[in-house]
């Protein structure tokens, strides 16, 4: 045990069970590489969701048109001659009679909102800006995957693979007692292949404590109820007690910490420059994990794909 230890400290390139947690996180990485990508992509994007939410708000469409307001008949009518087979369930005029018209539909289960001209009944499109729904698009892939609850539910086991991923990175990032420093840095001045391995492991290590914590934090807004059913079990729930329960405060920490919007949650000093400043950290590290899976590919592409095809075993 001892010998194995100190194989470890000194090189532990040779050590089988090293070799074995290799294989996990590259196989990992390679299943899980396109979804980190896009995930971590979008949540960069999401780090700002209330702003672009505000940027693209809908505004009140006024329209030109001269002439009397339609009553609501004759738009009830405008509105299922341009949906055929579409139920009215809503109709909502505007503040002036030259404001459009909300009109809701519904057909299947499924639901669609539409502003109609109040004099012509002409269609005037969508009452959501492009922004707003794009915005409200890349939600649901970084939350559902656009897929609703299973969605939510296979992000869930992905958080949980990417902390699997995270952990296995910590252990076969160590390189030996004579070679640690230089893994903490990006070689510059090596050739493409060598830069690519010190790119890999210098962001690996310096951005571990986000990957870590955005897979605990990601499997958290998937499975809340598992994560408050250990809480229950650790510390029973007391209705007659006012104190909050310090599971509690590590669940309501989890959901911020997610996405850095960390101003005004009582952190001694931490106002709206540290919310724009951690807002921006969040956002540039959520574009750390594409850069990890797409030198991780290279290297297992050079290392791993091409000397087997030019052994001739894929012949």
């Amino acid at each position: 045990m001892e010998n194995t230890w100190s194989r470890w400290v000194q090189a532990p390139q040779g050590i089988g069970l090293r070799k074995a947690i290799f294989q996990v996180h590259l196989w990992t990485g390679i299943g899980l590489g396109t979804y980190v990508f896009v995930i971590c992509l979008t949540g960069s994007v999401l780090v700002y969701r209330n702003e672009l939410y505000a940027a693209f708000s809908p505004q009140p469409v006024i329209v030109d048109s001269a002439g009397a307001s339609l009553g609501e008949d004759a738009l009830e009518r405008a509105a299922r001659q341009a949906y055929p087979g579409w139920e009215i369930q809503d109709m909502r005029p505007g503040e002036t009679p030259n404001h459009a018209v909300r009109i809701t539909l519904s057909r299947d289960g499924d639901r669609i909102r539409r502003l109609f001209d109040p004099i012509t009944g002409e269609d005037l499109g969508d009452p959501l800006p492009l922004g707003y729904r794009a915005a409200a698009w890349v939600l649901d892939l970084h939350d559902n995957l656009l897929a609703g609850q299973t969605g939510r539910r296979v992000n869930g086991i992905g958080a949980l693979l990417l902390l699997l991923l995270s952990l296995t990175g910590a252990v076969i990032w160590w390189p030996g007692m004579r070679r640690w420093r230089r893994s903490l840095t990006i070689d510059r001045r090596a050739d493409w292949k060598r830069f690519n391995w010190s790119l890999h492991s210098a962001f690996g290590f310096w951005c571990w404590p986000f990957l870590f914590m955005w897979a605990i934090t990601g499997a958290y807004l998937s499975f809340p109820a598992a994560f408050m059913a250990v809480v229950d079990y650790l510390e029973p729930f007391d209705p007659t007690s006012l104190e909050e329960r310090v599971g509690d405060q590590v669940m309501y920490w989890l959901a911020y910490l997610h996405f850095g919007r960390l101003g005004g949650r009582g952190i001694p000093g931490c106002g709206s420059l540290c919310n724009d400043t951690t807002k921006a950290l969040w956002a540039l590290m959520g574009l750390v994990p594409p850069v990890l899976f797409v030198s991780g590919a290279y290297m297992w592409w050079t290392r791993v794909v091409r000397r087997w095809l030019k052994s001739g075993s894929g012949a």
